[in-house]
C-alpha cells in the first residue's frame, strides 16, 4: 500500500485517485474510503449523495481539469448523519457602561463517506 505525504490518496487497483468537488460554495479534496464534513445537506443518514460539481480528477496516469466543471463526472458518497462543529463563543462588551453579552454557536455539518469517484463515461 502506497502512502502519500503531500496529498490525500488511496492505492487501489494501481490507481491513486482523488477529486476536487464543490458543494455549499466550498471546495473539498476527496478520495474513496475517506470522510469529509460539508455544510449541512438535508439528507437522511444512510442515503447515497451524488456530488456532480467535480472540478478536477487526478490519478497516477492523467489529470482531468474542468472548465469550470467536468461534464459527466460525479462523486458518490453515503451520508453518515449530521454532526455539530466546535462551539464558537461570541462576546460583546462595551466599556464603562456595564454591557456584556455572551452567546455561543455550533455550526451543523453533514458527514459524508466517499464511495467512488466516477470519470466521464464510467
Amino acid at each position: 500500500m502506497a502512502l502519500c505525504a503531500a496529498t490525500i490518496c488511496l492505492h487501489s487497483g494501481g490507481d491513486r485517485i482523488y477529486a476536487i468537488v464543490e458543494t455549499g460554495g466550498k471546495q473539498y479534496k476527496v478520495a474513496p474510503r475517506r470522510t469529509i464534513q460539508v455544510d449541512w445537506l438535508n439528507v437522511p443518514e444512510g442515503q447515497i449523495v451524488e456530488l456532480e460539481r467535480v472540478l478536477l480528477i487526478s490519478d497516477d496516469k492523467d489529470t482531468l481539469v474542468g472548465n469550470p466543471t467536468i461534464d459527466g463526472a460525479k462523486v458518490t458518497a453515503t451520508s453518515m448523519g449530521k454532526v455539530k462543529g466546535d462551539k464558537i463563543i461570541v462576546f460583546k462588551y462595551k466599556n464603562k457602561v456595564r454591557y456584556r453579552k455572551k452567546t455561543g454557536h455550533h455550526q451543523v455539518y453533514t458527514k459524508l463517506s466517499i464511495n467512488e469517484v466516477l470519470r466521464p463515461g464510467d
